[in-house]
């Protein structure tokens, strides 16, 4: 096959396994992208996240994760529900985390991808990624055309929104290469005005020490009350800036079965969610993303909420 007939393949064998989006860029140094990660962390907005300093080079450079590396293929998952998985007592959990962890979801649908693709041309060399490498996701979302990065941080994509996962294809082929995408946030600064812990210190830049999502997810060990002091509902994860952003107007419902919310949440009350055991949280959270906080973080997120309601 000839490079415009090898991108069609892909990009079809996308679709067909529900992918939203999918865009292609070459495989070379994110030059801008990594000065401005390192502008970032010199700013010590990553906070505990020490992670985001390891690997520099790998993650600003995707020919270091595979040798012979040609081509970036990246690709946009809706998970949108209208509904949020909220308890009968109004303690939230981010849309994302409501139904199985997106991780293996995902990544199943790559693999199942990469043997759709090598049935017609043989194997070839490859590394899919989904949240789990140093790699710069949406950097490379917006140079494949997916989107842009919204004032929140977020990726936007034209005409659907911003509640997508995003993945990542590295492979050893040469592809036909999209155009990289355009910001379109305007002078809009809804997200900025509507969040609650003001995370956003400035358009596009994101103190993640302030992000709601953060700190009930990523921070480990007590919260710093003043800090938390905007975060009245959100037990794990946030989504107020997405919630406001106008082109999440054009979001629709979700068609991925492994995305339904659990039932079981919309059913706890504030003496369960206090009472919660090890063993209910791991019945309830069973292959859901909401492990990644851990029992005690979860239940310290827990205590915060439910403390800030008793004293209004």
């Amino acid at each position: 096959m000839n490079r415009s007939d090898l991108t069609k393949l892909f990009k079809a064998k996308a679709v067909s396994l529900g992918f939203g989006a999918v865009g292609i860029s070459e495989a070379v140094r994110l030059n801008e992208e990594a000065v401005r990660l390192q502008s970032w962390l010199e700013n010590d907005f990553h906070g505990s996240m020490n992670y985001m300093e390891n690997y520099r080079e790998v993650r600003d450079d995707p020919r270091l994760l595979l040798d012979g590396a040609k081509s970036v293929i990246s690709f946009a998952y809706n998970y949108y529900n209208p509904e949020f998985p909220t308890s009968k007592c109004g303690l939230k959990i981010s849309r994302y985390a409501s139904g199985r962890d997106y991780h293996k979801v995902l990544k199943a649908k790559l693999k199942r991808l990469v043997r759709a693709v090598e049935t017609q041309i043989g194997q070839f060399r490859y590394r899919a990624f989904v949240d789990s490498a140093p790699i710069m996701e949406r950097a490379w979302a917006v140079r494949s055309g997916i989107g842009w990065i919204g004032k929140n941080g977020n990726l936007i994509i034209s005409g659907k929104g911003s509640f997508f996962f995003l993945a990542e294809l590295i492979v050893d082929i040469e592809l036909e290469y999209d155009s990289p995408a355009t910001d379109h946030c305007g002078s809009c600064r809804l997200c900025i005005d509507a969040c609650p812990t003001e995370a956003i210190v400035q358009p596009f830049v994101v103190d993640g020490r302030r992000c709601i999502s953060y700190q009930t997810i990523e921070h480990k060990g007590e919260l710093d009350v003043e800090l938390a002091s905007g975060n009245r509902e959100w037990i794990f994860g946030c989504d107020v800036c997405q919630s406001v952003c106008p082109f999440n107007r054009f979001s629709v419902l979700h068609s991925e079965p492994d995305f339904i919310p659990k039932e079981t949440i919309g059913k706890l009350g504030k003496a369960d969610w206090s009472e919660l055991t090890k063993e209910q949280y791991n019945q309830i959270f069973f292959g859901s993303a909401v492990k990644r906080a851990g029992y005690e973080e979860l239940k310290r997120n827990i205590k915060h909420i439910t403390d800030q309601s008793d004293r209004r």
